[in-house]
């Protein structure tokens, strides 16, 4: 008997109609003999709904209460998707995090998994039932209810497929998986049959919008089985997979790209030992974290230190820099919200080299200049003005020979 996690986003049961469809999807999955865990998100916008509700009540609100409101929206869809799985004759039963016991530290709306007791989910699994599991939220030590972030639901599937050993986790959203580029920005973006998932976290991290990275994380950490998969069309998707291919990697796997970006700069720095940590230490205090750095050549004594940080950390990050830029004798802080971010990815770039060279060649033949570079054994970033994204991500793809259709395989896993 195959035992498989399978998670279902916003889109995917963003209406009556989607929730039925899904219903009838699980519902022949389980006939056929499959053991399944069904992770939901909210219903799509819902979120969205909620937090308009709590900052018209609320702007200053408290953490711990907007976890409370925001989990409402996956307990809704729980208890929908099982009236219509028990409709459809099959013995299902709805957990919140909570009740599951999914536990978290206590870091309200971004919380992350520590343990999660899976003794009632295993005792409903023997007895038959089709087990439906609220994503996105848990339950910490004192017993607060606690949310992960974005995307949590992803991370709320895989978690529960390592714990409960499951053979694969599959990820139901509305793209039929993942891609060599965003197909917004390149048509001709081509479906990937497969990518480790050292190199999926890397996109994750980069700005792809498929996957929440701490999902990927706890993918290769536990050696779980991830496929990301369409809930509106048949297809095989893309298998995240911790085993790299025995055939030759492509020198490029993906293209990411993020417009959530901030550049700041703090000049006439006094070149001392441990300065970079009297900067960047009090940043970090803060939970902002730091993207790109680049520290220049010292001159005269000083040196500049340039870093980024997410868009809407920028004005924090800045009152945080000008206190210390006056502490320790610096010149200047100015910040730059109008940055994007491009990435090559690929285990290819091991053994290959040139990868530099031909992605700076491609963005200097548009005219796009490079702000900042960023490196690491399968990827290379670089911070370029925002204007730019598309015609870079665009130019990219066509330099690393994207243009070949992808081979289909055979396997049907859409909802219908």
């Amino acid at each position: 008997m195959t035992f498989i996690v399978e998670k279902y986003g916003g889109t995917s049961v963003g209406s009556v109609e989607r929730i039925n469809a899904v219903a009838d999807h699980v519902a022949e999955a389980h006939a056929d003999g499959q053991e399944l865990i069904v992770v939901v998100s909210a219903m799509s916008g819902e979120t969205n709904r909620l937090l308009a509700l709590a900052e018209e009540i609320n702007p200053d609100r408290s953490d711990r209460e907007t976890d409370v409101l925001l989990s409402t929206g996956e307990q809704v869809t729980i208890a929908l998707l099982s009236m219509a799985l028990q409709r459809r004759g099959v013995d299902a039963r709805s957990y919140t995090g909570s009740q599951v016991r999914i536990l978290t530290d206590n870091f309200h709306g971004r919380a992350r998994i520590l343990d999660i007791d899976s003794t009632r989910v295993r005792g409903d699994l023997k007895q038959g039932r089709v087990v439906v599991v609220a994503g996105f939220q848990g339950v910490d030590q004192e017993g607060n209810i606690t949310t992960l972030g974005r995307g949590g639901s992803d991370t709320t599937a895989v978690a529960l497929a390592a714990a409960l050993g499951a053979d694969e986790c599959r990820i139901y959203t509305d793209v039929d998986g993942v891609y060599s580029a965003d197909p917004r920005i390149v048509p001709d973006a081509r479906r990937l049959d497969r990518i480790t998932v050292e190199e999926m976290l890397e996109l994750a991290s980069l700005g792809a919008k498929v996957l929440q990275t701490r999902s990927v994380e706890f993918a290769g950490k536990y050696k779980v089985p991830l496929r990301v998969l369409s809930s509106f069309k048949s297809g095989p998707g893309t298998l995240i997979t911790y085993e790299e291919s025995s055939m030759e990697q492509p020198l490029i796997s993906g293209i990411a790209h993020n417009r959530d970006e901030a550049k700041l700069t703090i000049r006439g720095i006094p070149d001392i030992p441990g300065v970079a940590y009297r900067i960047l230490g009090p940043v970090s205090e803060k939970h902002i974290n730091v993207d790109m750095i680049i520290q220049n050549v010292s001159a005269d004594g000083t040196t500049d230190l340039t870093f980024t940080v997410h868009r809407n950390d920028c004005r924090t990050a800045t009152e945080v820099l000008k206190q210390i830029a006056e502490e320790i004798g610096a010149k200047e802080v100015s910040g730059d919200d109008n940055i994007a971010k491009i990435s090559v990815v690929g285990v290819g770039m091991r053994s290959h080299a040139g990868i530099a060279s031909t992605m700076f060649k491609a963005l200097a033949e548009e005219g796009i200049n490079i702000l900042m570079i960023a490196t690491s054994e399968i990827k290379i970033s670089v911070a370029v003005e925002d204007k730019y994204v598309e015609l870079a991500v665009r130019a990219l793809h066509k330099a690393f020979g994207w243009d070949q259709e992808p081979v289909e395989e055979t396997i049907p896993t859409a909802v219908a």
